[in-house]
């Protein structure tokens, strides 16, 4: 792809993802994460209809009276997008593949922080960090992840969600609303996001394709592995063959649910070619209540 080329591409995900993030998200991405950028201020007394979380426990134990701890919310956030840029992710069966789905929410996220005058970030990983742009403001930094975003070419096909969240841990000292967009086809990853959850805020957005969860009846059909790059000869006829294909979708589905779930982090989960601008809304309307 050309320069000229990436250009127009970027222009057309910035008009299209711009317009969404302007009427749409702005608003509720920052009531959405709104205290969730805080810094202690001091404790008061406890009032009626106060939030029971924020009692400071060891204030109202030495006084034997509950008092809250009382925050003010900083001036601006940090948004990290997390992207993972491996093989499967150039894998699609309906109108695109699952990574321009995932270009085009990074970018309305982006453009969404940008608004709300807050620092972007991105981490493109495969089984190894691709390429890191650290937090800053302003259009023309959100443009340079877009094209990143179109025209990256990584060096591994492979994925290791845990290495990208080592790398969270140790880059990103201050707290950072984080993003990560996958179609989560890796586990072990349990113990690392539980502790980049301790630390940020973080979502994980799962882009899938309808045949990522099954494979239809098309006979002997050759299936490239986009991760390893071998191709075999599958039997999609056989019975036997679909349902284990299904069985492993769902453990790698269930994996991803239960493992963000009980590491505090939210989670979207979009296919390609349905409309993830009301997941994404629905997401941010409830984390906001």
């Amino acid at each position: 792809m050309d320069t000229k080329e990436i250009l127009k591409k970027v222009r057309k995900i910035e008009i299209k993802t711009r317009r969404l993030s302007d009427h749409i998200f702005g608003g509720e991405y920052h009531s959405s994460f709104k205290g969730r950028g805080m810094t202690f201020s001091e404790v008061r007394q406890y009032q009626f209809g106060d939030d029971v979380r924020s009692i400071d426990w060891n204030v109202t134990a030495r006084y034997n009276e509950p008092y809250v701890k009382v925050f003010e919310e900083e001036r601006e956030l940090t948004m990290l997008l997390m992207v993972d840029v491996s093989g499967s992710e150039s894998f699609g069966t309906s109108t695109q593949f699952k990574k321009d789905t995932v270009t085009e929410i990074a970018a309305t996220l982006a453009f969404s922080a940008t608004q709300n005058n807050d620092k972007v970030g991105l981490i493109l990983f495969s089984d190894a960090i691709e390429l890191y742009i650290p937090p800053k403001k302003g259009k023309s930094h959100v443009l340079r992840i877009i094209r990143e975003l179109i025209e990256f070419k990584p060096k591994s096909k492979q994925t290791n969600i845990s290495e990208a969240l080592k790398f969270l841990s140790s880059v990103t000292k201050k707290r950072a609303i984080v993003f990560m967009l996958s179609d989560f086809m890796d586990d072990e990853y349990e113990k690392t996001l539980k502790i980049a959850g301790k630390k940020h805020d973080v979502t994980g957005i799962r882009v899938y394709d309808k045949h990522d969860e099954e494979i239809p009846n098309l006979g002997m059909v050759p299936v490239l592995d986009s991760e390893t790059g071998s191709l075999q000869l599958i039997n999609t006829a056989s019975k036997r063959t679909r349902t284990n294909y299904k069985a492993n979708a769902i453990r790698l589905l269930e994996y991803y649910s239960n493992t963000f779930k009980r590491s505090g982090a939210g989670t979207i989960n979009t296919r390609v070619g349905e409309s993830y601008v009301k997941k994404l809304l629905g997401y941010f309307k409830h984390k906001g209540r």
